[in-house]
């Protein structure tokens, strides 16, 4: 069932900005990027339905709608686009933001983790897309913002599958920016780069020194400071927004500038 995280008596009739009477679908909206995401979008004047695994938080934003939902569930999936649509009447932009990490080699991998990962990150991603597509052809476009990372075109080490997942997601977006373009459907990903998020201390702790590890890695960004949540959000706003009405198929790295560096630059501070 979805359900309202205030009292049910917004409209997004007396909301003004970028997303104006737009209604958008946030995937993984829980936490870190997802949740920065839905805040942003409502900000903007976005109607927002999001869901997870569990419940939703304790400090889910106030105004938007939770579903409890897997999108590595095809059930789940149809029961998020018709909660959607009967609470909207439409859905003008999909965000794909659910994701996992395992932190493990090929052969550490076993096949629950590759159910695990793919299952959300890879497969819920298409399935999404799959179930979305068709209520946005039947209103005359949409938009599809997925969340991919640098991981998907620059593999970090004891991530195998994660990486593999993401690349997936960027092969993906520009399939369907080519095949639905003609649909009015623009679709676009994020190649986030170090984010601040539990997920990213994760892949810190994989280091034998994992203080010196993010203290290199800070160093590697020429902008001076890992990345926030709010970072990959803004992004995200402009992909959906008419401001970007000519930008499709494309993977819009967001990383402070840290893979345009020479991998023999071991630091530029």
């Amino acid at each position: 069932m979805l359900a309202k995280a205030n009292d049910g008596k917004r409209s997004i009739k007396e909301m003004t900005g970028a997303l104006k009477d737009q209604v958008a679908v946030v995937t993984g909206g829980s936490r870190g990027i997802g949740q920065a995401i839905v805040s942003r979008f409502l900000g903007e004047g976005a109607a927002v339905v999001t869901c997870g695994r569990g419940a939703a938080p304790a400090d889910f934003p106030g105004g938007g709608d939770w579903i409890t939902a897997d999108v590595s569930n095809s059930d789940d999936v149809a029961e998020l686009r018709a909660q959607a649509v009967k609470a909207y009447g439409r859905v003008d932009v999909l965000v794909n933001n659910a994701g996992v990490q395992v932190e493990k080699t090929v052969t550490d991998s076993s096949d629950a983790d590759w159910e695990n990962l793919m299952g959300i990150n890879a497969k819920g991603v298409f399935q999404c897309c799959r179930e979305f597509i068709p209520e946005m052809v039947k209103q005359g476009g949409g938009v599809i913002v997925n969340i991919g990372s640098i991981s998907g075109d620059h593999a970090d080490p004891s991530m195998a599958l994660y990486n593999a997942s993401k690349a997936f997601v960027h092969g993906l977006t520009r399939s369907i920016a080519v095949d639905h373009g003609g649909d009015g459907i623009r679709c676009n990903a994020i190649s986030p780069g170090w984010i601040m998020t539990g997920m990213a201390d994760a892949a810190f702790d994989l280091a034998t020194d994992p203080v010196a590890a993010k203290a290199d890695a800070l160093a590697r960004h020429p902008v001076g400071r890992f990345g926030m949540p709010e970072d990959i959000a803004a992004a995200a706003l402009w992909l959906a927004s008419d401001e970007a009405g000519f930008v499709t198929g494309q993977c819009l790295t967001v990383d402070g500038g840290l893979v345009a560096a020479s991998p023999l630059q071991p630091g530029l501070s």
